[in-house]
């Protein structure tokens, strides 16, 4: 049910902090120097300019990030010495103008942390880190910038300025002062040790997931397959074949690789393995454990900010949150658990009576809850998942997507040669993305679809660069990046329906940012716990009508899925919902209460058992995401203490579902349509959060709607 793009943090304060890591394979190369560095250079080329991704050698990425960071402090340094009086023009306008080297050379980076990362690229990232938490300390510790943005705020003439503007002062203003700017002497410094030392514990954690990603694959013979589809057995060929196993089946050990092999492989002992070895990941006591780490990060998240003088850390995530404090965020989720419990024993009891009647002589453990969830769905429903399977080709569903942002943004997409646009890896794709009225180029869109060695799995959006207007119109660069197992050659790629879900919620991410009107770079951000809602919608338009006449066709024969079949999902809509409700979840809670606690001593490993049993978990499934290789919240601070935020985003989305639903047009009604751009889209972080929603909505979202949506009971207000 929740889709996942994992931010790492961004390294230029003042940046947009809407990215995600990303990596490409490196060969030894000479040094490269300053003079000559590609990745510092201004991006030339079509569409105001593309990142030269063609010519990115690794050897160039240390000098230019340390070359990047001196030029962006020596910016900000000559904002702060102007002798000037403050204004909102030379000190807000100049800082959204600087650091535009490094917001070039951070993509680069990107690109070689997430897509296509090597080990030696990791080496370079790990000697990297001090210096970054350097930098962002030395631009959060510039007294006299910071004395000039306060300045600014204070400023009377402030309050006449435009809504837009106020807020971007105030957000500026707020990243300051809630990372130290106003600490001093023992303590200032203090701080930026722990901020030093937390960039490294963030860059050893994310690695060491990886390394346990690449490290453990599951080959299996033909003997093996039973019950596996014969899509999934291609796939999973062919990826052999391309690791130098031909002959043989690869199981990798990422979501994509994993979740379709329990969902039907036969053999238990197998799904047993292939359990064990995802859970496990960052949990193996060897030298890519994470327990010890996440020790470390938690200790100095607290000690930082009681710095600040915060109770928690959670507390002080919390406070510039729609939830505002983590008892409300807690609240909420508290308010769900019950009946997701409920739910997971009633499925439990179902998968339990089908084992029993196949006399499987065993009771459901994790390895089991897809492989007999998928038994029920056919004995209750009549529903097989890999019928569904034959429905959903990753190039219809691309264009299902494009269908319905055209429908809803007015934007067209189109596809560009092979070449005109410089690509990282040959499997990305890019599209001209326009207005359909007027005509005007909007941006570019990048898809990276397929997993391979060196890429993190999961699925993510980020962009390259986001819409501006204070400095000239800047158009935008946006992307998508998934792991979907390449199928043969000649063969349509089919995914399965979860999968569906999670490229169009992606695809929100790239409309969030191609639709943005903002006039500066930082409003391009977003509050955490909404800015998931936008791309959580988005999900809802994949099973409408438009897309099941069109695009929901058998990749075989061309016809649309058939109306039995349309009814049978519609029927099962609330189908597994105790599984996919708790084991995000119990994520969510184990995340604010490791940030609520005192970690002084804390040993993850015991703390993650000891709270689940308190919550009552249950024992057939486990969090979607272990703590040890939890990299939304460990190998960064996106959303850390924030994983509650695909929840709250929840209950905006069912009750934004809701006002389409019951609109005259249904999900593709014009007058909504344009609400939704307009107030939800459009805005990205110019307007508080729950302000745009209720111009949207005409009040503040309920959770009765989100009940409704998942088919628990409505709690009685």
């Amino acid at each position: 049910m929740h889709r996942f793009s994992i931010p790492i943090a961004v390294l230029t304060l003042v940046a947009a902090a809407n990215a995600c890591k990303t990596t490409t394979e490196a060969t030894a190369t000479p040094q490269v120097t300053t003079m000559d560095n590609v990745l510092l250079a201004p991006w030339t080329g079509p569409h105001g300019g593309v990142p030269a991704f063609e010519a990115m050698e690794l050897a160039a990425l240390e000098p230019a990030m340390k070359e990047a960071m001196r030029l962006h402090l020596a910016e900000l340094d000559t904002i702060a010495a102007n002798p000037e009086p403050p204004t909102f023009d030379n000190t807000i306008v100049a800082m959204e103008r600087a650091g535009a080297v490094i917001r070039r050379v951070e993509t680069y980076y990107g690109i070689w942390s997430s897509n296509m990362s090597t080990p030696e690229f990791r080496e370079v990232e790990g000697r990297l880190a001090p210096a970054e938490s350097e930098y962002r300390s030395a631009i959060t510790q510039n007294e006299a910038l910071f004395a000039r943005v306060k300045a600014v705020k204070d400023d009377p003439k402030t309050a006449q300025r435009s809504p837009a503007e106020q807020r971007l002062v105030s957000l500026i203003y707020d990243r300051f002062a809630r990372r130290g700017a106003m600490l001093e002497g023992a303590a200032k410094d203090r701080y930026a040790e722990i901020q030093r030392r937390l960039a490294e514990l963030h860059t050893a954690f994310g690695n060491n997931v990886l390394a346990d990603e690449e490290g453990y694959v599951s080959w299996l013979t033909e003997d093996q397959l039973s019950g596996l589809p014969d899509s999934f057995k291609a796939a999973a060929a062919s990826l052999a074949e391309s690791r130098g196993q031909p002959g043989k089946y690869a199981i990798t050990n990422t979501r994509s690789s994993m979740d379709p092999f329990l969902t039907y492989s036969d053999e238990r002992g197998l799904r047993e393995q292939v359990w064990r070895n995802y859970y496990g990941r960052g949990d193996n006591g060897d030298a890519h454990d994470n327990n010890a780490i996440i020790a470390e990060i938690l200790v100095l998240r607290d000690e930082r900010v009681a710095l600040l003088g915060y109770d928690n850390y959670a507390q002080w995530r919390l406070e510039d949150r729609m939830a505002g404090t983590p008892e409300r965020a807690m609240a909420l989720m508290e308010a769900v658990w019950p009946s997701a419990v409920a739910r997971v024993k009633e499925e439990v009891a179902d998968m339990q009576a089908i084992a029993d009647r196949d006399k499987a002589g065993i009771t459901i453990e994790p390895w089991d809850y897809r492989y007999y969830a998928d038994k029920v769905r056919k004995d209750k429903y009549a529903l097989d998942s890999d019928e569904i399977k034959q429905y959903l080709q990753l190039d219809k569903l691309r264009e299902a997507m494009f269908m319905v942002a055209g429908r809803l943004f007015g934007f067209v997409f189109t596809p560009l040669p092979d070449g005109e646009i410089p690509v990282f890896h040959p499997d990305v794709k890019v599209w001209e993305v326009t207005d359909a009225t007027s005509g005007d180029h909007i941006g570019l869109w990048y898809l990276d679809p397929f997993a391979r060695t060196g890429k993190r799995s999961g699925a993510w959006a980020s962009s390259y660069r986001g819409h501006t207007t204070f400095d000239g119109k800047q158009t935008v660069l946006s992307s998508n990046n998934s792991n979907f197992i390449k199928g043969a050659a000649g063969q349509p790629v089919l995914i399965s329906w979860d999968d569906a879900q999670t490229f169009f919620h992606e695809f929100g991410h790239a409309l969030h940012a191609l639709s943005s009107r903002v006039e500066y770079r930082t409003l391009n951000g977003g509050v955490r716990d909404y800015t998931e809602f936008q791309s959580q919608l988005l999900e809802r338009w994949l099973f409408t009508q438009p897309v099941i006449d069109s695009y929901l066709v058998h990749h075989k024969t061309g016809a649309p899925m058939p109306a039995e079949l349309v009814a049978k999902i519609k029927k099962a809509a609330t189908f597994n919902q105790g599984f996919s409700t708790v084991e995000y979840l119990a994520s969510a809670l184990m995340d604010l209460k490791f940030h609520t606690v005192d970690p002084k001593g804390i040993d993850p490993d015991a703390f993650e058992r000891e709270t689940l049993a308190a919550l009552g978990m249950p024992s057939q499934l486990v969090m979607r995401h272990r703590s040890p290789h939890f990299s939304h919240v460990f190998s960064g601070e996106g959303y850390s203490a924030g994983y509650y935020g695909y929840m709250w985003a929840d209950v905006l989305t069912a009750d934004a579902a809701e006002a389409f639903a019951a609109s005259p047009g249904g999900f593709y009604d014009e007058g909504m349509a344009a609400k939704l751009v307009d107030h939800l889209f459009a805005p990205r972080n110019a307007v508080d959060p729950a302000e745009a929603y209720r111009a949207f909505r005409g009040r503040d979202a309920q959770i009765e709607a989100l009940m409704r949506d998942r088919g628990f009971p409505v709690p009685k207000r």
